[in-house]
């Protein structure tokens, strides 16, 4: 069996999951999600979730991880949460923000304004001596990680210098420059 599909969910309280025919949706104090699921069976258990598969084809192996792995980020999104932080480095580079319209300023002729959606909390933070950061909240974990993955587009990090849009922490490949 798969390791992480054969896991099951624990629900926390406050967190109430519903299964109708081939959709499972999960309300909880965040907000509410909805995943469609097709080739495996999806039980709950008291207070558990139980995700199983009936046959090994290759196919169903593979959705059987894949559906727990969404089913366990949505419990936990609609509970506590998920978050994002993005660093900008380089010389200029300026976040700001205005209710859900992000201002970026990463070196181009023009400033990238970016509608971020009304689900994503977004918070500009910009200390004197320090890189901005680009706080993002939200409940839905696919969401978060496409709008960070759509700034991080914007100006990805280069080797030479390292500068770029990054994630807090990430390590980036450094190359040397000419050798003179």
């Amino acid at each position: 069996m798969s390791r992480i599909g054969k896991n099951p969910i624990s629900i926390p309280e406050g967190v109430s999951v519903e299964i109708q025919s081939n959709v499972v949706v999960v309300k909880g104090k965040l907000g509410e999600l909805s995943q469609s699921f097709d080739t495996v069976t999806v039980e709950k258990i008291e207070n558990t979730l139980v995700v199983s598969r009936s046959s090994d084809s290759k196919p169903m192996k593979a959705k059987h991880g894949l559906y727990r792995s969404l089913f366990s980020n949505m419990i936990q999104g609609v509970n506590t949460g998920w978050t994002k932080d993005l660093e900008l480095v380089g010389v200029g580079y300026r976040a700001s923000n205005e209710g859900q319209k992000l201002e970026l300023a990463l070196g181009f002729s023009h400033n990238i304004v970016f509608m971020i959606p009304s689900e994503v909390k977004v918070e500009a933070i910009a200390e004197k001596g320090k890189n901005p950061i680009i706080k993002l909240n939200s409940f839905d974990k696919q969401l978060i990680g496409s709008i960070a993955a759509k700034i991080r587009g914007f100006r990805k990090p280069e080797p030479y210098k390292g500068k770029g849009v990054r994630y807090v922490g990430e390590e980036i490949r450094r190359k040397a420059g000419k050798s003179a």
